[in-house]
């Protein structure tokens, strides 16, 4: 059968299913006429059965590990299990904590003392240390955020609007030791911001998936501030390309030189301000 049936009996996108693929969770047939995929019904049901353990929140390496015999299913579920119930329960502490706010006689936050209602503070604050790890990494989520994306992309297509009339016909695209080894039409300069969307379209899912098996609760973070900075090297490369058409600069190595020493710098700083957070 063809993705579009797959699609139809799973309710995963085409996305999905080739991600799976990739990951080495399935490896479908393929047709000796046309060389198209030709799933089968078995691997409907691998794909359904690796969209429902998804649900669970195992994780994709976690699958294949199932999938390939390194681990056991019902020792992942059973640690999943766990998991859930230490969450249930930090839960269900939370709402009672809320309940005994509510019941007090004043609530506002100048007459707030949080001391009273925990039975134990050390032990309160140790518990919840990874909430406070979470607001530390506030810088990195700034930069990570939507609109730092949006501003790239807006840029980007701002430039090549700017720049367009007064390129030549031809620009270069790819350089070899500071000269020009390949040229496309000036309306090229408008690949960069639809590079943005593309990145954020359908690189930030995958790298979020990756991340997120391995990083967690930093996966989403990550991946947010990847995204945006393979958004700002399609910028900066766009502004070298403009650069090197009117002689201002010679060599991308450069670019990608700085590129790297601003992305280390913030997260040098981002890490910083986190190990600067209270002790408690």
């Amino acid at each position: 059968m063809t993705i579009r049936e797959v699609e139809e009996k799973t309710g995963l996108t085409r996305s999905n299913i080739r991600f799976y693929e990739r990951e080495g969770l399935l490896a479908p047939a393929r047709n000796a006429a046309n060389g198209y995929r030709d799933y089968s019904e078995d691997d409907v049901k691998v794909i359904q059965r690796i969209a429902f353990l998804r649900t669970l929140g195992i994780s994709v390496s976690d699958i294949r590990k199932i999938r390939e015999g390194k681990l056991s299913l019902r020792s992942k579920v059973e640690e999943q299990r766990g998991k859930l119930q230490k969450e249930m329960q930090d839960l269900e502490k939370t709402e009672l904590l809320c309940e005994k706010l509510l019941l007090s006689s004043s609530l506002d936050f100048d007459s707030l003392n949080p001391e009273i209602f925990m039975e134990d503070p050390e032990h309160y604050r140790q518990e919840h240390r990874q909430v406070w790890e979470k607001d530390s990494a506030g810088f990195l989520s700034l930069w990570g955020s939507f609109a730092v994306w949006g501003t790239l992309t807006l840029l980007c297509l701002a430039v090549g609007a700017f720049f367009y009339s007064r390129l030549p016909d031809k620009i270069p695209v790819q350089w070899n030791a500071g000269e020009i080894s390949a040229q496309a039409d000036k309306i090229f300069i408008f690949a960069y911001p639809a590079v943005c969307i593309l990145i954020r379209l359908l690189l930030r899912p995958v790298l979020y998936t990756k991340l997120q098996s391995c990083t967690q609760p930093y996966g989403r973070l990550g991946a947010e501030f990847l995204t945006n900075f393979f958004c700002f090297v399609a910028l900066s490369v766009e502004v070298f390309t403009i650069l090197y058409i009117y002689g201002l600069a010679r060599s991308i190595v450069m670019v990608f030189a700085v590129d790297a020493v601003i992305l280390l710098g913030l997260l040098a700083f981002g890490l910083f301000k986190r190990s600067r957070r209270p002790s408690c």
